[in-house]
């Protein structure tokens, strides 16, 4: 991984975009930090998104509470909260665009449908793979007026590799079109899906550096299909490693209570989350007990993104203990 101001100077933005879907975890926390000494190392601005589309997920409780778990943190912004839901127009315009290039199709086609008529298989993270036998007929899913209906619109995605210039995991290539197929990039609520609000927010907030977790990896595919549908410039990707569960998996609810919330309730010092992300981000603040206690302006001058780990990191009982042991 390099440095950030191994880029030619420019007027550069990254956005943090917590979702109120749910509360922030020491995951969570861990990649808006290194998101934010990353902006605040080289001088990019930040804008502070919230991302409230997800419909009944959506807790409007957990957006202040974000915002106040950050600025607990130690993490500053320069503009925003901007709420996504506060105006659906741009999304609107985008489909209208989408839809006269012939690049969507509206698909009323229920999940069950999908996996009966295809039995498609899923990746990962359990989505459905949309096969191209299941698209409607060329003369059906042309160029046509875009409207906000109930109903879902699914993107055409080609069967061909996407290449993602990545400033930490490297080249990556992938391919949509066998991963996930024709993608919903507009919902029945009549909302716009994850993969365009994105693309539309991000072009239009002028966002340069989009950083956020390795397992959104394979959406930057997905995104870079609507970036160029759209004649939009791509940003530059930052995809950090995820913080695991002792099971290996993604850290959860499974994992037992990592909520930044539970943590300062208890009254865990705010100095003491950090320094546990700093160990996690490559900075050496001692083993174990002996982790010193650091504030996020401690972490900005001591990060360095050539020594952040390249790979996963797990939170296991000791680092809980550790934690509630102030």
């Amino acid at each position: 991984m390099t440095s950030p101001a191994a880029h030619p100077p420019l007027k550069r933005i990254t956005r943090l975009a917590p979702s109120p879907t749910g509360a922030l975890h020491l995951g969570n926390a861990r990649t808006f930090l290194i998101n934010w000494v990353l902006a605040r190392q080289a001088g990019w601005r930040i804008i502070l998104r919230i991302e409230d589309l997800d419909g009944p997920r959506v807790k409007p409780e957990s957006i202040q509470q974000s915002i106040e778990l950050l600025r607990w943190l130690g993490i500053d912004w320069d503009e925003g909260p901007l709420i996504q839901s506060a105006d659906l127009s741009p999304y609107e315009r985008a489909m209208s665009q989408l839809s006269h290039r012939g690049h969507i199709f509206s698909c009323s086609l229920t999940r069950k449908q999908i996996e009966e008529a295809a039995s498609a298989p899923h990746d990962e993270g359990h989505e459905l793979r949309f096969p191209p036998a299941l698209r409607p007929s060329s003369s059906e899913s042309g160029r046509f007026e875009f409207q906000p209906c109930a109903t879902n619109y699914r993107f055409l995605v080609p069967d061909r590799p996407i290449t993602i210039d990545d400033r930490i995991a490297g080249t990556v290539t992938r391919n949509p079109g066998r991963e996930v197929g024709d993608f919903v990039v507009w919902t029945k609520s009549r909302t716009p899906a994850y993969q365009l609000a994105v693309v539309v927010d991000d072009a239009r907030q002028g966002v340069t550096d989009v950083v956020r977790g390795v397992d959104l990896l394979p959406s930057a595919a997905r995104q870079q299909l609507i970036y160029e549908a759209l004649g939009l410039p791509l940003p530059q990707w930052w995809h950090v490693p995820l913080v695991l569960g002792p099971d290996g998996r993604r850290l959860a609810k499974r994992h037992g209570d990592t909520r930044l919330l539970s943590y300062r309730e208890t009254g865990v010092p705010v100095e003491r989350i950090i320094a546990l992300l700093a160990g996690w981000c490559g900075i050496n603040a001692g083993p174990g007990t002996n982790r010193a206690a650091l504030s996020a302006r401690d972490f900005l001058e001591a990060f360095q993104p050539a020594t952040l780990p390249m790979q996963s990191v797990t939170f296991t009982e000791d680092d809980h203990q550790w934690l509630v042991s102030a």
